[in-house]
C-alpha cells in the first residue's frame, strides 16, 4: 500500500474513532440526565429543591448539594443524629438564642445548632427565610431551621476556630495562639465588612447584638460575624431568653438605651467596644460606668500614661502610628452623640488604610514598639 493510501486509511479510521467517542459522550450525558430526573421524582416533587432533601437521605453528591434560597427545613431526627441526641459532649456554648451544639450532618457538613423551647410560628419561618438569604464572606451563614419536639432551632455553618473571646481575653494563662497586631487589624476589618454589608441592605439590617463573642474566626483567622438578625428574631417570638454572656450589656449603646431606638450607629458603638477589647486584650467590663466622652477619654489617657492600656502580648509587635490610629478609631466609634460616629463604610476604609500603612511601615522599618504616647488629636476624627 502506498504511503498516500495508508494516510487516507489512517485518517478515516481516526475520524471514525472520533465520531464513536462523540456518540458515546452524547449517549452518556442523556442517560445521566434521565437518571437525575428519575432520582428527583423519587422525592415526590419536580421542584429542584427536593433534590436537596433527597441528598440528605443519602443520595450521591450530597456534599455538593446546593442550599435552597430560603434556608433548609431540617428534621429533628437529622439534628439528633448530628449531635448524638444533643449530648453534653457536643455542647459548645450558650448565646442569646440558647445552648449551642456542634453537629455533623450525614453529608459531612459541620454545623452549629442553636436550640430553645418554643412552638412553631409562621413569623419565625419567614424571618429565618429572609436571614438565610443574607450571604457574605464575613457573615456566618444561616443554613436552616427546625421546628419540632417543642423546640425552635437554628442551623448555622460551623466556624472552625470559634469566638474571638477564646483567643483574645488575657486570662493570665499562656495562650496556644498569639494573635499579632496586624492579624487583629485584619480580623477587625473582616468584622467591619460583615457589619457594613448588613447596613448596606435595603432596609438596613441592624445587628443589635454585636460583641466579641459574636466575632468568629475560621481556620485562616478570617472573621465571620455571627447572629446577624437573631436579635430581631427573638423579638418576634415569646419569652426571649437573656444572653449568657456576662459582658453583653457593655456592648449595648447607652444612647439607644435612653431613647429606646436602635440604629446602625448602635452597631458602630458596639464595634468600638470590640476594637477596645482587641487593643487591650481584656473584657471591657466597666466602661459603662464611665458615663461620658470626657471620663472615658481620661480613663484611656491614664491607662496609656501607665503603659497599661495596650495588650502586653503585643509588646514589640506594632508601630506607634498604627496603634494610635486604631485607638483613635475606637474612640470615634464610641463617641456621643451617636451622629458623631463614623458609618461602617468609613470604618472599613479607615481599617484598610491602617492595615496598608502598618504593613508598609513594618516591612521597611520593622516592628519594635510596646508603648504609645497620647496626643491631643487622639480623640478627634
Amino acid at each position: 500500500m502506498s504511503k498516500s493510501n495508508a494516510a487516507i486509511v489512517g485518517g478515516a479510521v481516526g475520524m471514525l474513532a472520533f465520531l464513536a467517542i462523540v456518540i458515546f459522550l452524547v449517549w452518556f450525558c442523556k442517560t445521566q440526565c434521565k437518571n437525575l430526573s428519575n432520582k428527583n421524582s423519587e422525592t415526590g416533587s419536580s421542584d429542584p429543591s427536593a433534590l436537596v432533601e433527597w441528598n440528605r437521605e443519602g443520595g450521591p453528591s450530597s456534599a455538593a448539594a446546593p442550599s435552597g434560597p430560603h434556608g433548609d427545613k431540617f428534621t429533628i431526627m437529622e439534628l439528633e443524629q448530628a449531635t448524638k441526641q444533643f449530648s453534653e459532649s457536643n455542647l459548645i456554648g450558650f448565646g442569646s438564642f440558647g445552648p449551642v451544639y456542634k453537629g455533623l450532618l450525614r453529608d459531612g457538613t459541620l454545623v452549629a445548632i442553636k436550640r430553645r423551647p418554643g412552638s412553631p410560628q409562621q413569623d419565625f419561618v419567614a424571618q429565618v427565610s429572609y436571614l438565610s438569604e443574607v450571604r457574605h464572606r464575613n457573615l456566618v451563614t444561616l443554613l436552616g431551621y427546625c421546628l419540632e419536639s417543642g423546640s425552635q432551632m437554628l442551623v448555622f455553618e460551623y466556624v472552625t476556630n470559634g469566638s474571638m473571646c477564646n483567643h483574645l481575653y488575657d486570662t493570665g494563662i499562656e495562650s496556644s495562639t498569639k494573635i499579632e497586631f496586624k492579624q487583629r487589624i485584619s480580623i477587625a476589618l473582616g468584622a467591619a465588612k460583615g457589619l457594613c454589608h448588613l447596613h448596606g441592605l435595603r432596609p438596613p439590617l441592624v445587628h443589635n447584638n454585636f460583641k466579641t463573642a459574636n466575632v468568629l474566626v475560621d481556620s485562616n483567622y478570617v472573621a465571620k460575624v455571627s447572629d446577624a438578625g437573631v436579635s430581631k428574631l427573638l423579638e418576634m417570638i415569646e419569652e426571649a431568653g437573656p444572653s449568657h454572656m456576662s459582658s453583653a450589656n457593655v456592648f449595648r449603646d447607652p444612647e439607644a438605651g435612653v431613647s429606646g431606638t436602635i440604629s446602625v450607629m448602635s452597631d458602630v458603638y458596639s464595634f468600638g467596644v470590640f476594637l477596645l477589647e482587641l487593643v487591650t486584650g481584656q473584657e471591657a467590663l466597666h466602661i459603662d460606668s464611665l458615663g461620658s466622652n470626657e471620663s472615658f477619654f481620661q480613663w484611656v489617657e491614664s491607662r496609656l500614661s501607665l503603659n497599661d492600656f495596650v495588650d502586653r502580648r503585643l509588646a514589640g509587635g506594632f508601630t506607634t502610628d498604627g496603634m494610635r490610629d486604631l485607638i483613635r478609631l475606637t474612640l470615634n466609634c464610641m463617641s456621643f452623640p451617636g451622629k458623631r460616629r463614623p458609618k461602617m463604610e468609613m470604618i472599613v476604609h479607615e481599617l484598610e488604610r491602617i492595615q496598608e500603612k502598618e504593613m508598609a511601615m513594618t516591612t521597611v522599618m520593622g516592628e519594635g514598639t510596646s508603648t504609645i504616647t497620647l496626643g491631643s488629636d487622639l480623640f478627634t476624627s
